[in-house]
């Protein structure tokens, strides 16, 4: 079996395998401002066969107060997960949202980091499922079971890297948060405002095309060769506000040629919980 699709799958890709047996799909809509959206989007339409992935409790672990809004899942717990819906070893998963492919993402990275690499996210999402004709459905899948035991890889940075790697040439921050609320000037989720000290800006949707669609590798390597500088791609951290939307600028990086990034999962909202950790308001 070859390597599969491992970045993006379009409509036209996607269409032909929707009843594939070898393809596990998953809907993976979420409102950072509605838990709730996710679901009712999935329960009035879905893509046939797919399965719904909840960012709060699929895609995510218990929240202590310190250790960010989207702590990673339990390992365990989330192969138990994709198993019963029937991702094996050698299963090509395709993940979609509507949302520019933030919380799609976070299910891409979160099997990479399982050691699953035949995963993709819709480029376009349901939007461009929709824009295709293609069929919806409101019924459930039908039941699945496989064997899933994934084991996380280093593709995570945890808080005291960040910390300890602060101000070193050997780590460079990348946050996808928003310009306005990576400058301290607006921020609507977290209890302060600003960004971690020497992290630069590349928000997610600048990542995507007037269509919603990735942009092409080419372009997209120039604009990130042209944030990173210096740095390779192995010294590239990204975050954001909780470890979501940052996996969209991995995702690009990886599309784009630049391989080997990693993510700060707990990213803003864990790092400022620590009033002892220093932060910045004004542009890096």
């Amino acid at each position: 079996m070859g390597a599969g699709f491992s970045t993006l799958v379009t409509v036209d890709t996607l269409a032909p395998h929707i009843d594939d047996p070898g393809w596990v799909v998953f809907d993976c809509r979420f409102d950072l401002a509605d838990a709730s959206f996710g679901r009712r989007a999935y329960a009035d339409s879905h893509l046939p066969g797919a399965f719904f992935l909840d960012l709060e409790e699929d895609l995510s672990g218990p929240k202590s107060g310190f250790n960010g809004r989207h702590p990673l899942p339990d390992s365990a717990r989330l192969s138990a997960r994709l198993a019963a819906c029937g991702v094996g070893k050698g299963s090509q998963v395709v993940a979609y949202d509507d949302a520019g492919g933030m919380s799609a993402a976070r299910l891409w990275w979160l099997l990479r980091w399982l050691g699953h690499t035949r995963v993709a996210v819709l480029d376009g999402g349901f939007q461009a499922w929709l824009e295709a004709s293609l069929p919806v459905t409101a019924a459930p899948p039908a039941a699945r079971a496989a064997q899933f035991d994934g084991k996380p890889g280093p593709q995570g940075v945890t808080v005291d890297e960040v910390l300890a790697h602060l101000g070193s040439p050997e780590m460079l921050l990348v946050d996808a948060r928003s310009p306005d609320r990576f400058r301290g000037e607006n921020e609507m989720l977290d209890p302060v405002a600003g960004h971690i000290p020497g992290a630069v800006n590349r928000f997610y949707r600048d990542n995507m095309d007037e269509r919603g669609r990735f942009k092409a590798p080419l372009d997209l390597r120039a604009e990130f060769l042209n944030l990173l500088g210096t740095h390779d791609a192995h010294e590239i951290v990204h975050q954001c506000g909780s470890g979501v939307s940052g996996c969209v600028n991995v995702l690009a990086m990886e599309l784009a040629g630049l391989t080997g990034s990693r993510l700060y999962a707990g990213s803003w909202s864990e790092w400022c919980a620590d009033p002892s950790r220093p932060v910045r308001t004004r542009p890096a």
